[in-house]
């Protein structure tokens, strides 16, 4: 996967962050935050990789250069 896809990737990923924040701000039930809260934290863990990915993918793409 090249960095433009890591990128591409990590702002969907995003997308699905801002959404789940959306409905942790809407709910009032503890045990549905619960779960926004742990899909949030695996959301945040999802685009840190993919950042990631992108990251090495561009430092690879300049050593080659």
């Amino acid at each position: 996967m090249n960095a433009e896809e890591s990128l591409s990737k990590a702002e969907a990923l995003l997308a699905r962050l801002e959404a789940a924040r959306a409905r942790l701000e809407a709910t009032d039930d503890p045990d549905q935050a619960i779960e926004v809260l742990q899909e949030l934290a695996e959301l945040a863990r999802e685009i840190e990789s993919e950042l990631q990915r992108a990251r090495r993918a561009t430092e690879a793409d300049a050593a080659d250069a």
